[in-house]
């Protein structure tokens, strides 16, 4: 007897489905499908199962882990010869927010989330929350080497260029400060609560460079806020933050 034909047998139409989808993200057979639907569990499903919450969350903390991990050992295989803090700047890039969303919106991991919150109204995070929690459920039915195979797959194959994340900025706000610091100019940033008649708070954020307003940025958030105001004001400096020998040879060059 074939496994679909077992678990058929023993499982709804939603959980033949499921299955199906299953294979086509992992590309092989689930062992224990509880682990996965409990990945796509989301935590406003006040389900209680074993005497503990039944949702995504303690999965997505070991998938972060397992994730870190073999990053890693990936990166300190293939960049012999950097040191620590290289290594650790590459890893935040590989595993950031940023890329984890984008690997989850990819899978269209949230078409399989159980939640009593309409799908709109998900936080933009929920993909990376997904994808880590689908890692802790595949180490769980398939062991370290199953969850390395997974990660090589879905993340470093397709996504890991040591070469391009070299230049890749993950934090403008970042750049932009040790930037000023450097060359004696001061930066500020003035947030203030900008909602405008919309149901979510939102904040605005003014960037300033030495007392002159170069950007601005609004978002939910003062620090999503900052970061956009920040990426403006890169690419509107960018040719000055670049180019440091000219910047060496007239330090007091003007915005």
């Amino acid at each position: 007897m074939n496994f679909l034909k077992k678990f058929k047998r023993s499982h709804s139409k939603e959980d033949e489905d499921f299955l199906i989808s299953l294979k086509r993200i992992l590309g092989y057979k689930p062992k224990n499908i509880f682990y996965y639907k409990k990945a796509f569990t989301h935590s406003s499903v006040k389900e209680i199962k074993v005497g503990k919450p039944y949702n995504y969350e303690r999965l997505e903390f070991l998938g972060d882990s397992f994730l870190d991990a073999i990053v890693a050992s990936f990166l300190y295989k293939n960049a012999p010869l950097k040191d620590e803090g290289y290594l650790t700047q590459m890893r935040s890039k590989i595993v950031s927010r940023e890329s984890l969303n984008r690997i989850g919106r990819d899978l269209e991991l949230t078409e399989f989330v159980k939640s009593t919150v309409a799908k709109e109204n998900f936080g933009n995070n929920i993909y990376g929350n997904i994808f880590e929690a689908l890692i802790g459920a595949v180490y769980l039915d398939k062991g370290y080497e199953g969850c390395h195979k997974f990660i090589t797959k879905t993340v470093i194959k397709p996504y890991v260029n040591i070469k391009q994340l070299e230049g890749k900025i993950t934090s403008y706000k970042s750049v932009l400060i040790e930037w000023c610091q450097k060359y004696k100019k001061t930066i500020n940033f003035d947030a203030y609560e900008d909602n405008a008649n919309e149901k979510r708070n939102h904040f605005s954020v003014k960037l300033s460079i030495d007392n002159k307003i170069i950007s601005k940025g609004r978002a939910t958030s003062k620090k999503k806020a900052e970061e956009i105001a920040s990426k403006r004001a890169y690419y509107t400096l960018q040719h000055k933050i670049e180019n440091k020998s000219k910047m060496l040879i007239n330090p007091k060059v003007q915005i």
